[in-house]
This record gives C-alpha cells, structure tokens and sequence, in this order.
C-alpha cells in the first residue's frame, strides 16, 4: 500500500511538473525524439505493458500484440514531446549520446532482456567507458535524467493508455 501511495504521488508531481513547463521549441523535441530512439522506447513501452495489471489473460494478449505492432517512429515521435518539456535540451543529447556508446547499448540490453534478479544486473564499465561516465556533461546530464525518470516512465504509462484506447 505504502508503494501505491508514493506511485500516486509521484504521478501527481510529475503532472504538476509537467503542466508548469512551457511548451518546448523545435530542437527540444527534435533531441527528445533522438533520446526516445537511442534508448529503443517502444521496447519501454513493452516493458511497461507488461509490467501492468490486467483483469484477464486475454486483456494480456490483446494489449501486448498492440504494443508489439506497433511502429517504433510513433512511440519516438508521441513520446518527443512531453520528454522534452521534462528534460533540457543538453540533457537529452548528452543522453543520446551515451545511449549509443557501447556502455550504454550494455545497459540497454541488460534493461530490456534480462531476466528477473535479485541484485543489480548492471554491466560494468570499461576504464575507457568510466572515463565517460566521469565527464561533467555527462554527470549533470544523468542527474537530471535520474530526476526526471519517473516522469518519463509516467509519460509512457499514458501513451500506453492512449494505444489501448485506440487514440
């Protein structure tokens, strides 16, 4: 219960959040969409379909082969816009960039096919790879992607919702 009452807080900030932001220009969304691509977001959007509570197993079905048909260009294109009014612009093309080292592509695949575990799963870095991750840009950048996390993960919570929804 306690989990349930800190998610529905947190989707409330992250709302109040959102509405407060203005409306982000061009190449925010333009680095947003190139976040959104270089994370695979429609793999995001599996994950969180099938995370989610369903009331039958044939709900289960249904949604997922939604999800799985869909076309990876809209989930970057619908989900460009809100990520951007979370996240600065240097934030996601720092993001973006690291997404697509081969540390972050590690950490992608360890997000999206691992298996449940018990402890961290975490691929660890090379010492050229903890370099990187050493570098100013890169720190602030991941500080404000960190924050905004939950945020993002709202945001494809609601896409999600649209889709099932036919919208």
């Amino acid at each position: 219960m306690k989990s349930f009452a800190a998610f529905l807080i947190s989707t409330m900030l992250a709302g109040a959040v959102h509405a407060a932001t203005p409306t982000p220009d061009a190449s925010q969304v333009k680095a947003a969409h190139d976040l959104m691509a270089s994370m695979q977001a429609e793999k995001m959007m599996r994950m969180t379909a099938g995370m989610s509570q369903y009331a039958s197993p044939a709900q289960r079905k249904e949604v997922m082969d939604k999800v799985i048909k869909l076309d990876p260009e809209m989930v970057y294109t619908r989900l460009a816009t809100p990520v951007a009014k979370l996240l600065s612009t240097e934030t996601s093309l720092e993001m973006t960039k690291f997404y697509q080292s081969s540390y972050g592509k590690k950490i992608l695949q360890s997000t999206y096919n691992s298996g449940a575990s018990f402890g961290p799963s975490t691929p660890k870095p090379t010492a050229a790879e903890q370099a990187e991750l050493k570098k100013p840009a890169y720190v602030k950048a991941s500080k404000e992607f960190k924050a905004n996390e939950q945020a993002i993960n709202h945001e494809t919570f609601v896409l999600l919702k649209s889709v099932i929804n036919g919208k």
